[in-house]
């Protein structure tokens, strides 16, 4: 009887994922990037210091000159406009990044968030749930935003 249920369990709420998963680079890019562009979104301004905030995280998130970094930026935010959620960005950077990586990620949330100098409600609810959904602890939430928010 045990063998049934397990068996029964396995079939219908074990993740049918395999157990390694290899994550497109690209893929991780694109999901990062569009994060990055609803920030700037986030509160009906879209500001030219947000966008030199974006475009500076994600030269040096992935180490790539601006004419790079401007083509996936233009192809993150047509994935941004098709999208729904969050989830179908934070599901994949939950499986294809580091806690570090995470956390780092966060720090650039913040940093497009006080780039105009407000720091919009919805801005920060924003950053807030992102942060839930990648499972970042409230200490490296809050740390960050002090960084970002003491370094400007």
């Amino acid at each position: 009887m045990l063998d049934n249920i397990l068996k029964l369990f396995d079939q219908h709420f074990v993740d049918s994922a395999p157990a390694f998963e290899k994550f497109d680079e690209h893929d991780l890019q694109l999901a990062t990037i569009a994060l990055l562009i609803e920030m700037m979104h986030i509160d009906d301004t879209c500001t030219a210091d947000e966008r030199s905030a974006t475009l500076k995280a994600v030269c040096e998130k992935f180490s790539l000159p601006e004419d790079q970094a401007n083509e996936l930026i233009n192809e993150a935010e047509s994935h941004r406009q098709q999208s729904t959620d969050y989830f179908q960005f934070t599901r994949l950077i939950n499986k294809g990044f580091t806690a570090e990586q995470k956390v780092k990620l966060i720090e650039n949330l913040w940093t497009v968030a006080f780039a105009d100098g407000v720091l919009d409600l919805h801005e920060e609810h924003m950053v807030r749930k992102i942060s839930d959904l990648l499972h970042v602890p409230h200490i490296d939430f809050l740390k960050m935003k002090h960084k970002v928010n003491d370094g400007r």
